[in-house]
């Protein structure tokens, strides 16, 4: 299939110094907010359980529910949010950091879902060696992005080092993508443990992911919760279980969007949930 080639959006002067989080912002819609409330940071220990088609497809869900969204690819070296929505970009996150440009230069407009994106590049070796400071310098020029949006969503790549988790310092929310294999779980509660040790006092919730059915998915989070509360004393809540679903699968490989190809499907339902969800946690950020 040939993808869908797109152009970059016409760049913006240059960013303004980031904001502190503490800072008051507003976005699109006019709602003033503190400056990085609305970053979504998706995340998940372990690689293979869905996070990026997730990613994507909440995007989706949001746009649709009128929010200007950003979806950013941060899986350095293995980014393929491009790739399961057909895309071309002409520029991606690695060119911008090469040329010294601000973000917003690799800033692509997905037409078909109503949203944009900032591609990452597959295998490249710059950004899989960025380090925390260039990650960090990475996240605060998102900050600087937050009023441009109602949403900013942030794919980054699984494991559980140092500069994956500088993305969930931002004020807003880390959704940690996880299913009910034993290690998927272990791994998991290794990102949540080493966020809470990193980071005060993150915002954490928690997405059950290719359950074979809610009640099975309910009991995938409850071993996880317990995990938390017994060993780090704390109990991240539930955003949402979404279902494993055939049409997931077929979607990825037709480089469709599900809420598209399959919009009334399990799997599509259960993402829009997620989105109110995140439509309720950003609104009340406190």
């Amino acid at each position: 299939m040939t993808p869908e080639r797109t152009t970059a959006a016409t760049s913006a002067p240059a960013t303004r110094p980031p904001q502190s989080p503490q800072a008051a912002a507003s976005g699109p819609s006019g709602q003033a907010r503190p400056v990085g409330t609305n970053l979504v940071t998706i995340a998940s220990g372990k690689g293979g359980v869905g996070k990026t088609w997730l990613s994507t497809t909440t995007a989706h869900a949001l746009a649709r529910f009128g929010q200007k969204v950003l979806l950013f690819d941060g899986d350095f070296g293995l980014a393929n949010v491009d790739i399961q929505l057909g895309l071309a970009p002409v520029r991606d996150i690695a060119s911008v950091i090469a040329q010294g440009a601000p973000i917003r230069r690799a800033i692509t407009h997905f037409a078909s879902g109503g949203f944009d994106i900032v591609a990452g590049k597959s295998g490249s070796g710059m950004l899989a060696a960025l380090g925390r400071p260039q990650v960090a310098a990475l996240r605060n020029h998102l900050l600087d992005l937050s009023s441009d949006y109602d949403r900013i969503l942030i794919d980054i790549g699984a494991g559980v080092d140092a500069a994956q988790t500088t993305f969930t310092t931002h004020g807003g929310i880390t959704l940690v993508v996880t299913n009910d294999e034993p290690t998927a779980l272990t791994d998991a509660y290794a990102f949540i443990k080493i966020a809470a040790m990193r980071h005060n006092n993150p915002k954490l919730a928690v997405v059950i992911n290719m359950a074979s059915s809610k009640a099975e998915g309910m009991r995938t989070y409850e071993t996880l919760a317990r995990a938390c509360e017994t060993f780090l004393k704390l109990k991240p809540p539930l955003a949402a279980i979404v279902r494993r679903d055939p049409k997931v699968r077929d979607s990825i490989r037709h480089q469709q969007p599900i809420l598209l190809r399959h919009p009334t499907s399990g799997a599509a339902r259960d993402a829009e949930g997620l989105a109110k969800f995140l439509l309720t946690v950003t609104a009340n950020p406190g």
